[in-house]
């Protein structure tokens, strides 16, 4: 084949396979919303010595929010085709999902998203306590002038 028929037409080798078709990646991937409503898509490392990692995505909007989590193979297994932790870290990753991850195919899970707060019970006391923090930085400052 010459050099400009091979640059062409790649051989069958280069075709890119699916993403965790093989399972045999590093990772457990938990979706949690559809991927096609994001333009733009980041990875965060959550977990200090765990590897969770959560893949953030930009909507058209420009707002962020959770796509998927990444959990690494040793911190957590399959058991009956739902994802299990091993560790506390993972099982709190877990437990805020809506739902048990179940199995996809290959690496990929599928659960809801995070549970979301009612609106009867907010504001929660986190809220409120960090709204007063803002508002006691705003006060000094007012008062160093």
């Amino acid at each position: 084949m010459t050099q400009t028929r091979h640059t062409v037409s790649p051989p069958e080798c280069w075709v890119r396979k699916k993403t965790g078709a093989s399972g045999k990646g590093r990772f457990y991937r938990v979706d949690i919303r559809d991927k096609s409503d994001f333009v733009m898509f980041r990875n965060h490392d959550v977990e200090g010595e765990c590897h969770v990692e959560r893949l953030a995505g930009k909507r058209a909007n420009g707002r962020w929010s959770t796509v998927s989590w990444l959990i690494g193979k040793d911190e957590a297994h399959v058991t009956n085709g739902i994802l299990v932790g091993d560790n506390d870290e993972v099982r709190n990753v877990l437990k805020r999902l809506r739902g048990r991850p179940k199995h996809l195919r290959g690496d990929i899970f599928v659960a809801g998203s995070e549970i979301n707060f009612l609106e009867r019970l907010k504001p929660t006391s986190a809220m409120k306590r960090a709204e007063m923090k803002n508002i006691k930085k705003i006060q000094e400052t007012r008062w160093k002038k």
